[in-house]
């Protein structure tokens, strides 16, 4: 194998796409707590990589073809072979091409497949190819490794093999390689940064910096005695001591109407499952706090306490709907959040949700901000350390214009909502900008079924939501724990709240989601 050479060089790539590169390997969206950010930092430091104009890197969003074959080919000291093509990764394409990275039909040198995600099992290719064309794996050993193995061409199998064999790979949780999902960028700098190691062009660090899996907190594990105080750090949840943390767990439906499933033992039983979080989703309206005050506070404190008790993280949820302009009941918001934040004021569990999903004719600048500003100064004179989830436009969908003026002070997040029946790649996009633009983001409610709570279970596209949130690293909470007759509810209808509760008494919905509670701590899978 030619020896593999390390210089840096400036390339300018058009389109805003990837810039000159800096020696400063610095991006405003990578933090230093980023599961991947020394391999971010030290490839850019090399010249194989560089950010967007802004100073974004951009870590969540898919890598392209023609982004993944540059970098690689920089790293490879590939020279571009000139032509005729305007794209402007065509000259490099043209030379990974006839170096045999890939064959024609697979990224067609016309150009119409270079700016579209690139598939796992290509990038693999491409990527043994380049940089470790001499290293095999062995089929049997290798292929017991992959649960979703009679997914793969046999076209990919040599290099894929190869890659497990020699720790390119390492495989998510469940043990599946995933060869038809694309890249994040972040996942892509990953999986080669590994090659450079084992091709010695880079140093093989110890454990403890070694690129590591996004979660860095195990979901399964991570409750609120082994975490203590959560904290925000740029776009990330993180626990006292700095490091990035995920919450993952159930949401209550309307006390009024399933507060049933809020008791001690439905909550242990959740917490039982491997969730670390629990929100006692308390409706404003619809028969909620305003109708019975004394009534629902008695039932909010009594699942704070029992999930408190069962080392989860819980959320206040001021679950506004019907009435949906924050505003409308801003007094009696602030009165609530002020006798909840006063009374577990020193209890590191406690995170305040203080407007579930405004909505109709309401203004982000108008009437969710002036309103979340009051409401987070009632609650920062009496908890200054909680962090506070803040909903925005459209049922909590709109975190694009929350983006552009997001509130003053630390520790806020920005909660985002949805359906995997109803939401789809459009607004997977704007979440992945979102976290890439350094806005904090809290997904506090979700559910596998259409937005009405009915209709599926559509479980391929809540994996594809649940695979996006465990890349950007956001936590959530699923909708809903109750055995209410529609698809969203996790427990079959009829089940005793306050029996222990078996796979026999989950739903469709809730067997998947709760299966994710139990998966022990991620590996990334690029």
């Amino acid at each position: 194998m030619k020896a593999l050479k390390i210089r840096l060089f400036a390339i300018t790539v058009l389109f805003g796409l990837l810039l000159t590169v800096s020696v400063s390997a610095t991006f405003r969206d990578v933090p230093e707590n980023h599961w991947c950010a020394q391999a971010i930092d030290d490839m850019a430091a090399r010249g194989f990589l560089a950010g967007y104009a802004d100073g974004a890197f951009r870590p969540a969003n898919p890598v392209t073809a023609a982004q993944f074959v540059t970098i690689l080919s920089r790293c490879a000291e590939l020279e571009p072979v000139p032509g005729e093509e305007t794209h402007w990764a065509a000259d490099t394409m043209r030379a990974a091409l006839r170096a045999g990275w890939y064959d024609w039909d697979e990224l067609p040198p016309s150009g119409e497949r270079f700016d579209l995600p690139i598939p796992r099992f290509l990038a693999v290719k491409i990527l043994m190819k380049a940089l470790l064309p001499d290293m095999r794996g062995d089929y049997l050993t290798e292929s017991q490794k992959i649960k979703d193995f009679q997914l793969l061409d046999g076209r990919y199998y040599e290099s894929v093999l190869a890659a497990y064999s020699g720790g390119v790979l390492l495989g998510d949780a469940s043990g599946c390689f995933r060869p038809n999902d694309g890249l994040s960028r972040a996942a892509a700098c990953a999986v080669i940064y590994r090659a450079l190691q084992k091709a010695s062009v880079v140093p093989t660090p110890d454990d403890e910096t070694a690129p590591q899996p996004e979660s860095v907190v195990s979901p399964a594990r991570g409750g609120v005695a082994e975490n203590g105080w959560l904290q925000v750090k740029g776009a990330q949840l993180c626990n006292e001591a700095g490091k990035a943390v995920v919450l993952h767990g159930m949401s209550s439906h309307g006390l009024q109407w399933y507060g049933q499933f809020t008791s001690a033992e439905a909550i242990c039983n959740t917490a039982a499952w491997g969730a670390n979080l629990f929100r006692v989703a308390m409706y404003t309206a619809e028969g909620g706090y305003l109708n019975n005050p004394k009534e629902t506070r008695e039932k909010v404190i009594a699942a704070a306490d029992a999930a408190i008790a069962n080392n989860l993280y819980v959320i206040f949820d001021w679950h506004i709907l019907s009435d949906g302009n924050p505003m409308s009941h801003q007094d009696e918001a602030a009165a609530f959040f002020a006798d909840m934040s006063e009374r577990y004021r020193d209890c590191p569990a406690v995170l305040y949700e203080i407007c579930n999903e405004p909505n109709g004719n309401i203004t982000w600048e108008r009437d969710i901000k002036p309103y979340a500003e009051k409401i987070a100064g009632v609650i920062r004179e009496r908890s200054p350390r909680a962090v506070i989830l803040i909903g925005n436009s459209t049922w909590s969908q709109d975190i694009h214009i929350a983006a552009k003026s997001p509130l003053e002070g630390d520790n806020f997040m920005y909660t985002f909502h949805f359906y995997a029946g109803t939401h789809g790649e459009s607004l997977r996009q704007r979440l992945r900008d979102a976290v890439s633009n350094g806005l904090p983001v809290f997904v506090s409610e979700w559910g596998t079924s259409q937005a009405d709570g009915s209709g599926g279970v559509y479980l391929e596209e809540s994996a594809a939501w649940l695979e996006l949130l465990d890349e950007l690293g956001v936590s959530w909470a699923n909708w809903s724990l109750c055995d209410k007759n529609e698809t969203s509810a996790a427990l079959r209808p009829g089940t005793a709240p306050d029996a222990v509760w078996t796979e026999n008494d989950l739903s469709e919905s809730g067997a998947f989601v709760f299966a994710r509670f139990a998966e022990s701590e991620r590996s990334e899978s690029a």
